[in-house]
């Protein structure tokens, strides 16, 4: 299994408008940080959850040619409003309807910001057009399952995800936008083989898990290898790794993870 992050950064990206702070004008290209999604690769599918603002830029640069399954994780601006170009994937699917998994926050959002893409099949060759599912608490594919927990953010759940390959056996865990990890989700998050979960920023925040709050986290789960992600230009990569406990890092946009 391989995951790319296309993007770890928080709602404002990194560097933010009008911000002259060291991490903004920070020379390391770790500290630039586009909105926050991942594509995974398991055993040949390819699995994109979420679709920032920058999703077409994130896609060109890491090569992103093959999107087989869509996971919204929720509705919220920075995961949602890249998905118009999910048109381009349609194209490459034969000109259907891509299927989208989404909680029913996230079909509600979708419906009100697309609604032009509720069909079968695009209206036209370069249009986009989406079939929206309820995310299963258990996708079975023949590549793996990945499995879905209710994560809360706010006034809202999101989807927590744990991909299992099939050939492998290998496990991979995605907690994305939470304030905290309910008890059945460290549950089903232990033995797996990588762990990436929301790390703010320094400071608590009401929505989002801070640092310390992620580290915590990831020591009860217990995974030899776990990032962190949706980081704001609080967090200067390179110093504030150093940081972290063992086995502990901040992800960055392009970082590549053989799982």
């Amino acid at each position: 299994m391989e995951v790319i992050f296309l993007g770890t950064g928080t709602s404002q990206g990194v560097p933010m408008i009008a911000c002259d702070c060291p991490v903004c004008t920070s020379a390391d290209p770790r500290n630039k940080r586009t909105r926050s999604s991942i594509h995974v690769v398991m055993d040949g599918l390819h699995v994109q959850v979420d679709a920032s603002p920058e999703f077409r830029l994130q896609c060109i640069r890491e090569n992103i040619r093959q999107l087989d399954v869509f996971i919204l994780t929720h509705g919220h601006a920075d995961h949602i409003t890249g998905m118009d170009d999910l048109r381009r994937f349609c194209d490459l699917i034969g000109g259907n309807a891509l299927t989208v998994y989404t909680t029913e926050e996230g079909m509600s959002r979708v419906l009100s910001i697309y609604p032009y893409t509720m069909a079968e099949r695009p209206i036209s060759r370069g249009y986009a057009a989406f079939k929206l599912v309820d995310m299963p608490p258990l996708l079975d594919l023949p590549q793996g399952t990945i499995r879905s927990t209710l994560l809360p953010h706010g006034g809202i759940n999101t989807l927590g995800l744990i991909f299992t390959e099939r050939s492998s056996g290998k496990r991979f865990v995605y907690y994305t936008d939470c304030k905290r990890v309910p008890r059945e989700a460290v549950d089903f998050a232990r033995g797996a083989d990588a762990v990436v979960l929301d790390g703010l920023r320094p400071e608590p925040h009401p929505s989002h898990m801070s640092i310390d709050e992620a580290c915590a986290v990831a020591a009860e789960i217990g995974a030899p290898r776990t990032w962190l992600t949706h980081l704001t230009h609080l967090t200067d990569h390179g110093p504030a790794e150093a940081a972290l406990p063992d086995g502990i890092k901040f992800a960055y946009d392009g970082l590549r993870v053989s799982v």
